[in-house]
């Protein structure tokens, strides 16, 4: 029998401070992404439609899957400062042997998703900074790159060609790659035991290794999964553009560590905000449409840009000292 001198409790509860304040830098990136949308669809109203933010969001699509790629190894406490040679080169083998030869092509790529997998020992096992690891090996991405197709050029397979060009009616497609590749890194970093290792190796390397787990095994798995999200966000990005050329991404190494930084993320490693990396890599992405629509000269974007970053960055801070 109920006890009636209970008070009843409150149900659903409220979010804690904590919760919040996790919570704040993405809302924070989602209001911004929000008046970017607001901005186009002021200077170009056929952008609220489902053709304008299929054009306005594709270009959103490799830098959100590459950012993805960057918060899986902040989460262990690396910064990857060689995801957008890596990423060109990946462009360079779609449009070159992945055509020539579909079965060497597919075999390359599984063969640089290994080659991150080794990176990751040898910065655990050789105890070398991932900052100069990952710089070396963007040289390494980008001598390969200018050896397999010194200019920008090639074709892409006709399935990934068909894949850049699909239009499903009522729906904005770029919104699925985004959708699906965000609840995958999720189910992964957040909702599994790999993705647990992952974030206690970047918050607690000790902890882990007392609980007698490896954290060998945790950064290789990191790393592993750098070079697949790397993979896909290059066949999506040569799937735009119908072609390969290794400096294509080499905007995406800042870029994605702004992403994840604005959707949540820390230096120190330990955090895994997919969503909020998708809403940062969505903002940023549309900071350069909103400039183009608005005829800032071009050497001027890259300044404007970091000005709007900052902003973004500022209203984070006084967030959290708000809900501190």
């Amino acid at each position: 029998m109920a006890d009636l001198t209970r008070p009843p409790a409150l149900s659903p509860a409220l979010p804690t401070r904590a919760e919040l304040r996790r919570a704040a830098p993405a809302a924070v990136s989602a209001v911004a992404m929000a008046v970017m949308v607001a901005v186009c669809a002021s200077l170009q109203p056929d952008v609220l439609t489902v053709p304008g933010l299929s054009l306005v969001l594709s270009a959103t699509v490799p830098l959100v899957i590459a950012a993805q790629a960057q918060m899986t190894l902040m989460s262990v406490g690396d910064i990857d400062l060689g995801i957008g040679a890596f990423v060109g080169l990946v462009t360079v083998i779609a449009a070159t042997s992945l055509v020539s030869s579909p079965v060497t092509g597919a075999l390359i790529l599984l063969g640089l998703v290994a080659a991150y997998t080794v990176l990751g020992v040898l910065v655990h096992l050789r105890r070398v900074p991932s900052l100069i690891a990952t710089l070396g090996a963007s040289f390494v991405w980008m001598g390969l790159g200018l050896s397999v197709l010194p200019t920008p050029g090639g074709t892409t397979p006709a399935w990934l060609a068909a894949f850049g060009a699909w239009q499903p009616a009522g729906f904005p497609a770029p919104l699925l790659p985004i959708l699906l590749v965000a609840a995958l890194v999720y189910l992964l970093a957040c909702r599994s035991g790999a993705g647990v290792r992952m974030r206690a190796l970047g918050s607690n390397p000790v902890a882990l290794q007392r609980a007698g787990l490896s954290p060998l095994a945790a950064r290789a798995v990191a790393y592993t999964v750098t070079g697949a999200l790397g993979v896909l966000s290059g066949l999506v990005l040569a799937s735009q553009t119908g072609g390969g050329d290794v400096s294509s991404a080499s905007s995406y190494t800042l870029m994605t560590v702004a992403a994840v930084i604005l959707g949540g993320g820390s230096f120190r490693g330990g955090a895994a905000v997919p969503w909020g990396v998708a809403i940062g890599g969505v903002t940023l992405g549309l900071v350069s449409v909103v400039l183009s629509l608005l005829d800032v000269p071009t050497a001027l974007q890259s300044a404007v840009q970091g000005v709007i970053v900052l902003a973004v960055l500022a209203g984070r801070v006084v967030v959290g000292k708000v809900l501190r």
